[in-house]
């Protein structure tokens, strides 16, 4: 008998032991949470904005987000360039380059793109190829040092400075590119032919110019030209303000230039895609909780008339809603080329006063239910010629031959006469 409970006795023990470290554990591990270090709570900030934004929960499961974020807080970081590292290794396995952290510079430079009239860089919008994960360069800013060099949308980004684009992944490789002006930066670039050159260039201002117009005139007809260079807060104003322009000069059809539009604010090329369509579907996404209801245009259009969009290979994401509503409700012919196959939204959130974080919180479709996402849009007319240095000169050959479709749609009597529906309190004077 005294064996037996000499026996209760020592599992008592050992019990007792077992409850006092599971409690010790717990009340250890609390306070790691409950107290952590500013630079810490930074991380856990940018891992809690992307667990409620992410567009895709089953791949957070599968990459196991939890134990991801468990894991990067018992590293040691204690100063922000810590931080900043911790969350790009924390962000790798979600293996999505527009999921990123954005230092001060690079979120300063994206909200002055994206609300400003200029930057400060090379002109170089880039994206990462999905099946190579290299690189590659969507589109040049018009009259930017890259475009003056002659980078053009495909070449592929192979060191900068030195040091390889694989190394330093996207949103590095656009980091080292940007400075301030009279800067220097050497860029080894292979282009769509494989050839491998060095270009040295110097940063500077580069004027955005988000939206130009101009007329286009032969002896019978009147045509708009109308470029829309990216998507930023101003461009719904600035396309309204031009819309009106070509009004007063009477134009016949339109010709929208959206090649090397890299794209920008989505809502915006929404906007823009409101003033062309009337009561139809612009675009449709699908967020963490399904497909939400299509986006329906208003009635009253600022231009009903016949038109022709211009797009390319540098035609990436807000500009592919734009052109894709377009295209799906037979409002404008397309003509050029396979456009970039963007059809990821992010949105941008900060964090702290000087830093932010981009996440991918939707994808799109097109009217008919196209999901161009690393597939892009085909036009309906394919442009095989050189493209000009200058876009909407007089040696645009893809200009012209919009402009010849186009009177042949007036000549043959094919179009129905254009009107507008503007309504006086929208113009700003």
């Amino acid at each position: 008998m005294n064996s037996s409970f000499n026996k209760f006795l020592i599992f008592k023990k050992w019990i007792i032991i077992m409850m006092i470290c599971i409690f010790s554990t717990n009340f250890l591990y609390i306070p790691s949470v409950n107290a952590l270090s500013d630079s810490k709570q930074f991380v856990l900030d940018a891992w809690t904005l992307v667990n409620e934004g992410y567009y895709d929960p089953e791949l957070l499961e599968e990459i196991q987000w939890k134990r991801i974020r468990q894991k990067t807080l018992q590293k040691q970081i204690e100063t922000s360039d810590e931080a900043y590292s911790a969350i790009e290794d924390m962000l790798k396995p979600l293996e999505d380059p527009f999921t990123r952290i954005l230092r001060p510079k690079d979120y300063e430079l994206i909200k002055t793109s994206n609300f400003g009239s200029e930057i400060n860089g090379v002109g170089l919008q880039l994206g990462e190829d999905e099946i190579t994960k290299k690189i590659k360069v969507i589109s040049t800013l018009a009259g930017s040092p890259a475009e003056e060099a002659g980078i053009i949308s495909g070449d592929l980004i192979d060191k900068v400075d030195g040091i390889s684009s694989s190394e330093l992944g996207l949103a590095n490789t656009a980091s080292k590119l940007r400075g301030d002006s009279g800067t220097k930066v050497l860029v080894q670039i292979i282009s769509t032919s494989d050839e491998i050159k060095e270009i040295d260039l110097e940063r500077r201002s580069v004027d955005l110019r988000p939206v130009r117009t101009k007329r286009l005139r032969d002896d019978s007809h009147t045509i708009g030209y109308l470029r829309i260079t990216q998507f930023s807060e101003s461009v719904p104003k600035k396309i309204e303000e031009a819309l009106q322009e070509l009004k007063d000069k009477e134009v016949e059809g339109i010709i929208l230039d959206l090649r090397n539009n890299s794209g920008g604010l989505v809502s915006s090329g929404i906007a823009v895609a409101d003033y062309f369509i009337s009561e139809q579907p612009i675009v449709e996404t699908k967020d963490r909780n399904g497909i939400k209801d299509a986006m329906i245009s208003q009635k009253n259009t600022f231009f009903d008339g016949p038109m022709v969009t211009l797009v390319n290979k540098g035609t990436a994401s807000a500009s592919e809603i734009l052109a894709g509503s377009l295209q799906d409700n037979e409002r404008s012919t397309l003509m050029g080329k396979q456009t970039y196959g963007k059809g990821l939204i992010q949105s941008l959130k900060s964090l702290g006063e000087e830093s932010g974080i981009a996440i991918t919180v939707a994808s799109y479709l097109t009217p008919k239910g196209n999901n161009i996402q690393g597939k892009g849009i085909t036009p309906d007319k394919i442009l095989d010629l050189p493209e000009a240095r200058e876009y909407g000169n007089s040696e645009d050959k893809w200009v012209k031959n919009a402009e010849i479709y186009l009177n042949s749609l007036f000549d043959k009597g094919e179009v129905k006469e254009s009107h507008y529906e503007i309504e006086s309190k929208d113009i700003n004077t």
